[in-house]
């Protein structure tokens, strides 16, 4: 799939063009996106700009956007650099600019609820009235009686409630970063691990042990402030890769969230909780033999 900015797209007649931010593509972005041969979306999410009080935590990066994007068999990602001039274009000159001008829009799909241009004055209303492309405006999806949305999804994340949120996503949720070296508690007490500093940019699951894959293997993750110790650290987000002996330092590390295990805990003595994480380990490979594919 090409990744292209918005100034350096080549215009060709005929896209077929799915329009969001699209955080997390999560199953009602993949309805709008269905279809679709090319996908415009915005960088960094418009509202960082034009309301940085209320900027959400991120599901994904643009990265990670990306490659989501990519599975659904999409040819073209193209990505409006969003700054403060951007946010001043009205919605007509969006259209005529952007959709029209730039990509030659021939149809254009968006959910019920997009807005667009200055004061998210457009929506797919305006769209559907403009003649030189077809409009697609897919409604809202609905998954037991709850909206699928980013902030939904989001909310299950800070919950802990992975396998929810996995289930909307349609995919993991993941975190990566780069291993950085920490206290090394974990090798003294005989579960080595890979430590990680949370982008504070981005949705971070609620404290407590998580069942993750980790580029593959699995991998028993602590998400917290390890309340056993007193570390003067902040949070952390320490990864015992099971069957796994190497060096990962320094290097970039993907986590994919399965499932929550358990709780953070404050626990008596070393002994009590080396025998708590024999039980994750243990936990770990029960919930990834049962786990089927989520996409």
């Amino acid at each position: 799939m090409r990744v292209t900015r918005l100034p350096d797209v080549e215009r060709s007649e005929g896209r077929r063009v799915a329009v969001g931010t699209f955080d997390g593509v999560h199953l009602g972005h993949r309805e709008v996106i269905a279809g679709s041969d090319a996908v415009l979306t915005f960088d960094p999410h418009p509202v960082s700009v034009v309301a940085p009080r209320h900027t959400p935590k991120l599901l994904t990066t643009l990265e990670r956007k990306a490659e989501l994007i990519a599975s659904l068999g999409v040819q073209e990602l193209i990505v409006i650099p969003f700054d403060a001039r951007f946010a001043q274009r009205s919605a007509s000159e969006f259209i005529d600019d952007v959709l029209v001008g730039a990509l030659g829009a021939a149809q254009v799909s968006v959910g019920e609820n997009f807005r667009f241009g200055h004061k998210a004055q457009g929506d797919a209303r305006l769209l559907a009235a403009d003649r030189r492309f077809e409009t697609v405006v897919r409604p809202l999806l609905e998954v037991d009686g709850e909206i699928v949305s980013s902030s939904h999804i989001r909310g299950l994340v800070l919950a802990g409630e992975l396998s929810q949120a996995n289930r909307l996503l349609g995919a993991p949720f993941q975190l990566q970063g780069e291993v950085v070296h920490g206290d090394e508690r974990g090798r003294e007490l005989g579960f080595p691990t890979a430590n990680l500093v949370p982008d504070e940019a981005l949705a971070c699951p609620g404290h407590g042990v998580y069942a993750c894959l980790s580029d593959g293997r699995l991998a028993a993750v602590s998400v917290g402030v390890r309340p056993t110790f007193q570390t003067g650290r902040g949070e952390l987000v320490e990864a015992f890769i099971i069957d796994f002996d190497g060096d990962l330092y320094g290097n970039c590390l993907r986590l994919d969230f399965l499932e929550r295990l358990r709780g953070e805990r404050r626990f008596d003595a070393p002994e009590d909780l080396v025998a708590q994480m024999h039980r994750d380990v243990e936990r770990t490979r029960e919930v990834a033999a049962g786990q089927r594919p989520v996409a």
